[in-house]
């Protein structure tokens, strides 16, 4: 089994959601978990939440014996990556921005030709058509694209520095 194969399934058994998986340079294996999302009421991915998964981890790849010098879990973050299709789904409605392999021809864009990245609002898919609302230039345009189009996204995040104060 491959090990981002092993490290989805011990992620998904404890009852956490892969997000994302990055080998990076000198052994450092970098896991981002979230709750799924039909648990997604649970709030937050904790501290806790991320110790638990990589004490598992951990013994998961010693026992695997597999190559790597430092493991880090953490929480996908405000700006969270899109990187499955039902992560388009789930997060319909909210502000993201998409970036493409190549440009998207100016009539599939509202006119935005040569353009790889947009901001905009997620829409529901439609089929295997992932939908963006952006600000073109004659005003609201919608971009289709679809997963194998996608070069990277994230969602925008919504911070709210405002006192709580009653």
């Amino acid at each position: 089994m491959r090990l981002l194969e092993l490290i989805e399934k011990t992620v998904s058994g404890m009852g956490y959601e892969l997000v994302d998986f990055e080998q990076a340079a000198h052994g450092l294996l970098r896991v981002y978990i979230d709750f799924p999302p039909e648990e997604a009421d649970r709030g937050s991915i904790t501290v806790d939440d991320c110790e638990k998964v990589s004490h598992q981890l951990t013994h998961m790849l010693t026992v695997e014996n597999a190559n790597y010098e430092r493991l880090e879990v953490s929480s996908p973050g405000l700006d969270r990556p899109l990187k499955k299709f039902s992560d388009y789904v789930r997060f319909t409605g909210h502000e993201a921005v998409v970036k493409l392999r190549m440009p998207m021809s100016a009539a599939s864009v509202g006119g935005a030709a040569n353009r790889k990245s947009f901001q905009g609002v997620l829409h529901a898919p439609e089929g295997d058509t992932l939908k963006l609302e952006f600000e073109g230039k004659d005003g609201p345009a919608m971009l289709d694209f679809t997963l194998a189009d996608v070069d990277k996204a994230r969602l925008v995040p919504k911070v709210d520095f405002r006192s709580r104060k009653a």
